[in-house]
This record gives C-alpha cells, structure tokens and sequence, in this order.
C-alpha cells in the first residue's frame, strides 16, 4: 500500500505578483526554470549520506507541482497550468500525487498562494479553498484549504 493522495488546485490569483514570484510559481509548476534565489519555499532539505558513512543534511530544492503525464496511483493525468486572466490576474490548476512527507513544503506554497487569491477563494469560517484532496483508494474527495497560516492536512 502506497501513502498518496491526489491533490487537485484551482484558484484565481490577484494581480501584484511580482516577476520573481511569478517565475518561482511558474518553476513549481514545471513551466519555467529554477530562479537563482527562491524565496516562497526556501528551504529543501534532504538527508544523505557521505562516502564515510556519515549522514548530513543538505538542500535539495524540487519544484513541488510540476509532475506530468499518466497518474502512478490516482488514475488520469497529472498536470499543472498557469495562465493570464483576461479580467486580470490569474488563473492556477493543478492536480498532482503528494506523499504525507511532502505536505510541509507543499503546505508554505499553499499558504503563500492562499495569501495571493482573489476573495472569492475565502469561505465563512476565514479560510481561504485552495482545492481538494483525497487518498487514493477513496472515492469522495475533501477541500483544501488555508486557515490560521497553515494547510488543514487530512490526519
């Protein structure tokens, strides 16, 4: 058994981005290459082991929704899209397989991108919807969504 989830995004984006966050967005999409300074997530670490054995860790960044082509376990395609809104702003999907080691990185893009969205993302409750997910073996997906500074994570 596998620990995957499906994460679907949708969402709009208000105007403002500047060009380095649009080319740092674009990177975690896989529509643009690795800016020199990252600065929404800025940390990947990794822990390896050396020629001696001994471990270290280093950091490794990797766009964080940029999977494409045929899905390993949610069945369909993983793709990400970003475009231009013709009214302004933008328009973000994407749907990816994430494993529960990823929610933390995946959870400082999302908060970051929660930040950015237009209002009509943010519910009653104060959270901001940035999606849905589910485990792969279920049916029914959950929302996503944004609320107090972090992702609500399925447990």
């Amino acid at each position: 058994m596998a620990d995957i989830y499906e994460v679907s995004i949708a969402m709009d984006l208000r105007d403002g981005l500047s060009e380095e966050e649009v080319a740092e967005l674009r990177w975690h999409l896989g529509l643009g290459p690795r800016p020199v300074t990252l600065t929404v997530v800025r940390e990947f670490p990794i822990v390896v082991e050396d020629d001696e054995g001994v471990l270290d860790t280093e950091d490794f960044p990797v766009p964080l929704l940029a999977s494409r082509g045929e899905a390993w376990k949610a069945g369909g395609a993983l793709t990400s899209l970003l475009l231009r809104r013709a009214k302004g702003g933008w328009a973000l999907t994407s749907r990816q397989e994430i494993h529960p080691d990823d929610f933390d990185r995946l959870g400082e893009l999302l908060t970051w991108l929660a930040a950015k969205a237009f209002d009509h993302h943010e519910r009653f409750d104060g959270s901001v919807r940035v999606g849905w997910i589910r485990f792969y073996e279920e049916d029914e997906t959950r929302p996503l969504a944004v609320r107090d500074g972090g992702v609500e994570w399925p447990t």
